[in-house]
């Protein structure tokens, strides 16, 4: 009997020069929030960020994704922010953090 293969860790994607502005911009303890939350998503699989209760990775349907992109999803960051990203592949490409909740998901 075959070991099952194990899961491809996320990697991360940093290089929007929007989303390196947010988190540049951020408050020291929320940086380093930020900073933790990458951390944390280099160790986990694309199954368990989908579960991660944490994390709450949710689809965001009011906000139309470029050609090429199949949805725009938010996650949180920090306790108060949400960032914008994608799935391609393995990689999770961050977009930007949102100043606030509702932000994230195109509303003001």
């Amino acid at each position: 009997m075959a070991s099952a293969k194990p899961e491809a860790l996320v990697r991360l994607d940093l290089n929007n020069p929007v989303f390196q502005a947010n988190l540049l911009e951020l408050q020291k303890p929320q940086r380093h929030a930020a900073l933790d939350t990458l951390g944390k998503l280099r160790h986990l699989s694309w199954n368990q960020v989908y579960r991660d209760s944490g994390l709450k990775w949710e689809k965001i349907s009011s906000i139309k994704p470029p050609p090429g992109i199949d949805a725009i999803y938010s996650l949180r960051i920090t306790q108060s922010r949400r960032a914008t990203a994608y799935r391609d592949g393995d990689f999770i490409r961050l977009l930007t953090i949102a100043p606030d909740h509702d932000s994230a998901y195109g509303r003001k």
